[in-house]
């Protein structure tokens, strides 16, 4: 909880079972000299990877995003803005989910050459998915995409920096990535996690199909 502020704090803390007033937790972090990870002015996005500087150079991070729960299925990092690297996180995506024949998939992201190559046009098409492209650098229309980037660049990359070697940033954002999925408190999905709320989806699927149907 490091990176939260009064109002998830309190959240997490009635999630333990712990009973206490928000004013309360407001109160004793002040007292303690705590507070949030605050986000810095919004960056408008080029495509959907960021940028991490290291002691050994710029490196760049591509992150594949479940929209519907907010899940990152996929990432790479990489030192070089290559085909390759965006291709590598899609491939990560597609082990996690592994669409079935039936199902309708849409990946979106923005102009950027990586994500309108052949290549990785080809293997969207081969997946069977439907490429959805908006305009080079749309804040808006890659709105989710710089949120999940500005959360990361705050919680873990401006947070520990400055970062020695890509190892080091690949450690960090396997660990910040398992605790995004399964621990951070999402407001827009009612302050759980992404894979809880995917969890609670597919519950709801499951007993609705148990329900026997009026006659």
């Amino acid at each position: 909880m490091q990176v939260y502020g009064v109002p998830k704090v309190w959240k997490q803390m009635n999630r333990e079972g712990i009973v206490v007033a928000r004013c309360t937790v407001g109160r004793l972090m002040k007292l303690q000299g705590l507070r949030g990870a605050v986000r810095g002015k919004r960056v408008r996005a080029m495509s959907d990877f960021t940028y991490v500087s290291t002691w050994q150079g710029w490196l760049y991070v591509a992150f594949v995003i479940d929209v519907f729960a907010r899940r990152i299925v996929g990432w790479r990092v990489s030192s070089s803005m290559t085909t390759d690297f965006v291709l590598d996180a899609l491939e990560q995506a597609l082990y996690a989910r592994q669409p079935g024949e039936d199902e309708t998939l849409i990946h979106h992201s923005d102009r950027g050459s990586q994500y309108v190559s052949i290549r990785y046009s080809e293997r969207l098409a081969e997946a069977g998915i439907e490429p959805s492209v908006g305009s080079r650098g749309d804040s808006y229309d890659n709105a989710l995409a710089e949120t999940i980037n500005g959360l990361y660049k705050t919680e873990l990359i401006h947070r520990r920096a400055p970062w020695k070697t890509r190892e080091s940033v690949e450690l960090a954002t396997l660990e910040w990535v398992a605790w995004y999925n399964h621990h951070r408190l999402m407001e827009p999905l009612g302050y759980i996690p992404p894979a809880e709320a995917e969890a609670n989806y597919y519950r709801q699927l499951r007993n609705t199909a148990d329900v026997p149907a009026l006659t």
